[in-house]
């Protein structure tokens, strides 16, 4: 999957995991934003793999609380235009 279709894909994940701020993920066009999202599908799509594999599920339970994690940071972007976004990056 290419990175623009990795962020598309985790916009559009995002939107239907987090109803109420659907309208502002779909807007949303600031890079760091797409960061989110691209960062969003990563951990999606690896804790998938290793759910279906059922090979680690302390594994897998780390790559659910990333997407929670990311989810939060999603919610605290959209909400606040000036989140400081710095915070993402360890």
């Amino acid at each position: 999957m290419t990175r623009s279709n990795r962020r598309e894909a985790g916009r559009r994940r995002l939107a239907m995991r987090l109803p109420q701020m659907r309208a502002l993920i779909m807007q949303a066009r600031d890079p760091w934003q797409l960061e989110l999202f691209e960062a969003y599908q990563m951990a999606v799509e690896a804790r998938d793999r290793l759910r279906r594999r059922r090979f680690n599920l302390k594994l897998v339970r780390e790559y659910d609380e990333t997407c929670v994690e990311i989810e939060q940071h999603v919610i605290g972007a959209m909400r606040a235009p000036d989140y400081p976004h710095y915070c993402l990056i360890p």
